[in-house]
């Protein structure tokens, strides 16, 4: 037990600037850790907390939160990407073109601008561990937020194929063109999962998130060629990382997305603007 008295605590005080994580649900997300420490790493007074906003009473606590003057930035993670896009005044150039974002930072002025980094981690994730994409062929299960920006930063890697599949038929077709923009020579294509003739399965679906036993694709066993990655930062080794593992295959986990687009995002938040 630490003997350290309250008021020496040194980490967080009443200047304190917040940044939150909104999810529903909450309990699953990295952000907390990984981005305070980067803010204390540089030198702030910052943190950033979880923040568990219900889906159905998102547009009524969003607004509200805004408010909160020493609020300085927020991070969205699963359902609200698409919903978050609303919130800001401006946008980047990622969110502008997948329509959706996962972080907001509020300007001098009040205003907020949102951008999603989701595309760029992943990219980064794969660079740190030596896959490159280019001239792969890749699975993409979810096209969501975090599947749209993925999808977009995977095809500027120019893929040989890039197959694209999501529930909802109205954003397989928008996913596709563009990521058919970003790479006009990679073959993309609409279709249920498969592993035959892939080089890369994606999972950017919450299926197999927390206690989700489900797999995002119905097969047994993996071939053991496959670079598998997941998206979901909990379980570190979610039930598709698992069959990938005991097939054989490489693995991309989740927490190594996050960490790829730490970086970027704090330095997005700390940005004059």
């Amino acid at each position: 037990m630490s003997t350290q008295h309250p008021d020496q605590v040194s980490f967080l005080n009443g200047r304190t600037r917040l940044y939150g994580i909104v999810g529903d649900p909450i309990e699953q997300v990295r952000s907390p850790e990984m981005i305070t420490w980067e803010l204390q790493q540089r030198g702030c007074n910052a943190v950033l907390v979880p923040l568990h906003v219900r889906e159905s009473e998102f547009d009524t606590v969003m607004p509200a939160l805004q408010r909160l003057a020493n609020l300085d930035g927020l991070v969205f993670t699963i359902p609200f990407k698409a919903r978050a896009f609303g919130m800001a005044s401006h946008l980047g150039p990622q969110a502008q073109q997948v329509g959706a974002v996962n972080a907001l930072k509020r300007l001098r002025a009040g205003d907020w601008v949102g951008e999603i980094f989701d595309g760029a981690g992943c990219v980064e994730a794969f660079r740190r561990r030596g896959l490159p994409l280019a001239g792969q062929r890749v699975m993409l299960i979810g096209l969501g937020g975090a599947g749209s920006a993925i999808a977009a930063a995977v095809a500027g890697q120019q893929p040989a194929r890039l197959r694209l599949h999501d529930l909802d038929a109205a954003r397989c077709e928008r996913v596709a063109a563009i990521a058919r923009r970003a790479s006009p020579a990679t073959q993309v294509e609409i279709g249920p999962p498969v592993v035959d003739g892939i080089d890369v399965l994606m999972n950017a679906s919450p299926v197999g998130m927390l206690g989700d036993a489900r797999l995002p694709i119905a097969v047994d066993a993996l071939p053991a060629s496959l670079i598998v990655f997941d998206a979901i930062v909990k379980p570190e080794v979610t039930p598709l990382l698992a069959l990938a593992q005991r097939s054989g295959c490489r693995i991309v986990q989740g927490r190594e997305m996050m960490r790829g687009q730490i970086a970027r995002m704090v330095d997005f938040f700390l940005e004059e603007g």
